[in-house]
């Protein structure tokens, strides 16, 4: 969840005015400097939030990622640093693929490709319309941190293309054999569906990290673990 935030800051402790409504007592929330460095993500909160503020540099977000860390906020907030104490994660040998969706595939209407237009995919991605969602958490800020991210080989972005349009596609961050996928858009039936199955079938990864759950994901295979298993699947694959 992303909250609309009061500057209600003590030191490390910051509070929103729901958890002060809905829970008993507040817990503590890390707020980050200039220093390149987390709190254990053990110390999440019961939502997954672990931190506020510091930077999207590279260096800062490249250590977020490697330790099972990802930011995730909007315009009305300070950064929001981010541990869900579950993950839901696609294995690529694990893919499911409707006999519908694979009528798809072998039509050879979608035409793939590969970090041909990181910008336009990010662009895409913050504009489109999502059922349950007012506005968007993809901030300029967010798109050029990506951006740069995507310059020095870190971010990739997969686009599905139909008679030379963009239709399709996504992005995220590599780490290692790990896929941490960060939004996808489709402005054609099964243009994102596309997408992933090219991802899985390409060898490239050994696990999808989806971040949160969506019905979409999970008819295609991708499943909830737990972040203890999800850190050890990140350290194997770094």
């Amino acid at each position: 969840m992303i909250y609309n935030w009061f500057n209600i800051i003590v030191n490390t402790l910051y509070i929103p005015p729901e958890t002060i409504i809905r829970r008993k007592f507040a817990l503590m929330i890390f707020r980050l400097d200039e220093r390149l460095i987390f709190p254990d993500p053990e110390l999440a909160e019961p939502d997954g939030l672990l931190a506020i503020e510091g930077d999207l540099s590279t260096e800062r977000l490249l250590l977020a990622y490697q330790n099972g860390i990802f930011p995730w906020y909007n315009d009305d907030s300070p950064i929001l640093w981010y541990s869900p104490h579950e993950r839901f994660v696609l294995f690529p040998d694990k893919l499911k693929v409707s006999k519908s969706m694979r009528q798809v595939l072998r039509s050879g209407k979608f035409i793939i490709t590969q970090n041909q237009c990181f910008t336009d995919v990010i662009e895409a991605c913050s504009i489109v319309e999502r059922i349950g969602q007012d506005g968007t958490w993809i901030t300029d800020g967010m798109k050029i941190a990506y951006g740069q991210l995507h310059k020095n080989g870190y971010a990739h972005s997969v686009e599905v293309w139909e008679n030379g349009k963009l239709v399709g596609g996504f992005y995220g961050v590599q780490v290692g054999s790990v896929f941490c996928g960060e939004s996808m858009f489709s402005k054609e039936s099964n243009a994102s569906k596309t997408a992933l199955v090219w991802l899985c079938q390409s060898g490239l990864y050994n696990l999808i990290d989806c971040q949160v759950h969506t019905d979409h994901l999970e008819s295609m295979g991708a499943q909830m673990i737990s972040r203890e298993e999800y850190m050890m699947l990140l350290r194997d694959n770094a």
